[in-house]
């Protein structure tokens, strides 16, 4: 089988298109790498490279009805015009709305069957924010562009995954939401995708709780004993092989990472320090629960290295790496 990833570099004045220039060093025998952006912008940024004597690339047009596999030295560019010029460094809300037309064509063309997933490069929320938009991230905006109930944001990196109970909310809301039909939503999306676009039969999850000491028995808390455990039995009693709630202050030990396909926690700051200390050059991003294959750099448009040529290209390597073995993988 061939596949086709759609990859959008992101904000034009971050890093996301220079680091397009590092795709062309990938040779994918069955899957063709399609950039969304300005064919301009990539032309200008890849540049960059040539005037520090690398090897030069060939850029392309994206065509549907021409299969094209990615080859080392060149890339395939759907053509998207910027609203003005961009300047390494320095945002432009003018071209906000060019950010959003890539991100929709992507997610469209992926709905569609064209594209067998999306692999995307960082934004600037507060740019796109001050246009007047209510914009609060990649993995929110697809969930309402494919009109899907509820997704799964999962980071990961070569040793371990951490799926997120809760998002983007505050610390002080977080108790609140964690009820028995967010987990059992959240639960049963990781448990289906894990099956469905990562290839294993009988995932095992293992979740943090809420409270120090998961609760200590409810003396450090009750959301344990009144909600999440209750929760977690139910769950376990239709096949899904979830442990825990355990503290999350000793849940990354060795023993458990060997046996998890995914951690759980239930809200950002719970897992995802860990995670990034263990892996933040390398690490990427995942949507879970949408029509489609979604990954992601796991850094920010870094606007101060933006025209140096300096970024790291090991978070888009890797968000790659995983769009492409999902594919491999998936049973859909």
């Amino acid at each position: 089988m061939t596949y086709r990833l759609a990859v959008t570099p992101g904000e034009p004045s971050g890093v996301g298109p220079e680091l397009m220039y590092h795709l062309s060093k990938l040779d994918l025998k069955d899957t063709q790498l399609v950039i969304i952006a300005s064919k301009e912008l990539i032309a200008q940024r890849i540049a960059l490279f040539n005037s520090n004597h690398t090897e030069s690339v060939k850029i392309t047009d994206y065509s549907k009805d021409n299969f094209v596999p990615q080859t080392k030295g060149t890339l395939c560019v759907l053509d998207v015009p910027l609203a003005v010029p961009s300047v390494p460094g320095k945002l432009d809300k003018r071209n906000a709305k060019y950010v959003l037309d890539c991100l929709d064509i992507a997610s469209d063309k992926s709905v569609s069957g064209e594209f067998s997933g999306i692999v995307t490069g960082p934004i600037s929320k507060a740019v796109i924010a001050d246009t007047g938009l209510n914009f609060t991230g990649h993995t929110e905006y697809f969930q309402e562009r494919t009109h899907t109930k509820k997704v799964v944001m999962m980071l990961g990196c070569k040793k371990f995954n951490v799926a997120l109970a809760t998002t983007h909310l505050p610390l002080k809301d977080v108790s609140d939401a964690i009820t028995k039909e967010l987990l059992v939503e959240i639960v049963t999306i990781l448990n289906h995708d894990l099956k469905t676009k990562f290839g294993i039969d009988k995932p095992c999850i293992i979740s943090a709780g809420l409270n120090p000491h998961a609760g200590e028995d409810g003396h450090l808390g009750m959301e344990e004993i009144d909600t999440i455990i209750p929760t977690f039995e139910e769950l376990k009693a239709h096949g899904i092989n979830i442990i825990g709630p355990l503290p999350a202050d000793t849940m990354f030990q060795q023993k458990y990472i060997e046996k998890a396909d995914a951690f759980l926690t239930m809200y950002h700051d719970q897992g995802l320090p860990v995670l990034k200390y263990a892996g933040f050059d390398c690490g990427y991003n995942t949507t879970l629960g949408l029509p489609y294959i979604r990954t992601s750099v796991d850094h920010g448009t870094a606007l101060d290295l933006a025209g140096t040529t300096k970024a790291d290209p090991g978070s888009l390597f890797a968000a790659v790496e995983l769009a492409h073995t999902m594919a491999l993988r998936s049973r859909r």
